[in-house]
């Protein structure tokens, strides 16, 4: 194994918080699943860059019939950075380990650049251990497209059979091995140290 390339949300950050996702839910004044589908299904041009913020929301609002207000843009956004800004400090130790080993790592995530601004603000010292740093909205490509992972494997200088994918999307993970690299599926730090300790 040359190189571990690790996801972002749901390994080395937390999964969205739950509290947080009832409360958009709330605020939106929809029912569950029409706000979620809403929100996922004009989800990949916002990880991509291709659209920002208030033009994201303006997409779910028109999806689900009823266009939010600036005033509720602007909640919702704030809203939504939070839900994602927690880091997996477990993970993060994973990744210290590895680098402090000499391994070689990179980090691939779909988020977008509100996100990306927040992250960078304040958990520089998490984004600063991967010298391979693929976030979606600055390299113009999202997971689960096949040049997000091969933006990475670029840079990490790897072949791809050397190259372990660690991401908790099981559709993320069928990918990067379509590509060739190695995939796990990630569940507990437990489980991915004994992936990681196979070599």
């Amino acid at each position: 194994m040359n190189a571990v390339l690790f996801d972002m949300f749901g390994v080395v950050a937390m999964d969205q918080s739950v509290k947080v996702r009832e409360q958009m839910v709330e605020f939106s004044g929809h029912d569950h699943d029409p706000f979620w589908e809403a929100y996922w299904s004009r989800r990949q041009p916002y990880d991509r860059g291709d659209l920002d913020g208030p033009a994201y929301w303006k997409a779910v609002g028109e999806r689900l019939g009823t266009p939010f207000t600036p005033e509720q843009v602007e909640r919702l956004i704030a809203l939504d950075l939070d839900s994602w800004s927690r880091i997996n400090e477990e993970t993060v130790d994973v990744v210290q380990g590895l680098v402090a080993a000499g391994r070689s790592v990179g980090l691939l995530s779909n988020i977008p650049v509100d996100l990306a601004e927040r992250f960078e603000e304040r958990f520089p010292h998490v984004l600063d251990l991967f010298p391979v740093l693929g976030l979606s909205c600055r390299i113009g490509h999202a997971k689960p497209e096949a040049a997000a992972f091969e933006w990475c494997l670029e840079r990490l200088g790897a072949p791809a059979e050397g190259v372990l994918f660690v991401d908790d999307n099981a559709t993320n993970v069928t990918a990067a091995r379509d590509l060739g690299l190695r995939g796990h599926r990630f569940t507990t730090v437990s489980d991915l140290r004994l992936e990681l300790s196979r070599g």
